[in-house]
């Protein structure tokens, strides 16, 4: 069966799954990229366009991270910037060959043609409820999973419609103190999964909820 998947989703100690202050430069705000350095130094994400890097435990796990993805989801935040909607030549802020090579699904009130990019991307918007849009991305995906990309206020609102089968995040060991935080509202969403933490030795920790309560 499709499960639906978070792979390698960034927080601070604090929770927070992106900075303040987004704009058309800072994706994430005042984080900058401090959320995934950790990312950036595997073997996996170096091998896109450089040798070298870690091949550890962050390898591991970051390689999951379009394993058996068939589409995806993701808030207009992770789209854009604030206001990409007034600018009809936006693309995303990934080039022209986004690392997504599969039907992405954006969910925002904003709706424009889809745009189609190299690779196999191709962005479609949708005004949807997160089981609508389940639905619609489990039709594009092929019987493959459909990955929920972010950013924190989309996870959220998807657990909270009790939607993930499988979730990783991965606590990256700074504090932010301000921003859009991953856990609000959420208490003891842990006991509908099976938990698990694995250290590594770049300071973060890898933390999979797996659904053991339907």
């Amino acid at each position: 069966m499709s499960l639906t998947r978070v792979q390698s989703f960034s927080i601070s100690l604090d929770g927070f799954g992106t900075g303040e202050g987004q704009t058309h430069d800072e994706p994430f705000g005042h984080a900058g990229d401090r959320l995934h350095e950790w990312m950036f130094a595997t073997r996996w994400w170096r091998g896109l366009d450089e040798p070298g890097g870690n091949g550890g435990v962050d390898d591991i796990f970051v390689r999951q991270f379009d394993s058996g993805i068939g589409a995806e989801i993701m808030g207009a935040r992770k789209f854009g910037y604030p206001g990409w909607h007034e600018d009809p030549h936006w693309k995303g802020a990934w080039g022209p060959n986004p690392p997504f090579h599969t039907p992405v699904f954006v969910l925002t009130h904003h709706v424009r043609p889809s745009i189609e990019m190299e690779g196999g991307t191709t962005f479609h918007f949708i005004d949807a409820s997160p089981a609508e849009a389940i639905e619609t991305a489990r039709k594009a995906a092929g019987g493959q999973d459909v990955r929920i990309g972010g950013g924190p206020t989309v996870i959220r609102d998807f657990l909270a419609a009790r939607l993930i089968d499988h979730l990783h995040i991965v606590v990256v060991p700074i504090l932010l103190g301000r921003g859009v935080r991953l856990w609000d509202g959420l208490e003891s969403v842990e006991k509908d999964y099976q938990v698990e933490a694995t250290s590594s030795p770049s300071g973060v920790t890898h933390v999979t909820f797996t659904r053991t309560v339907v």
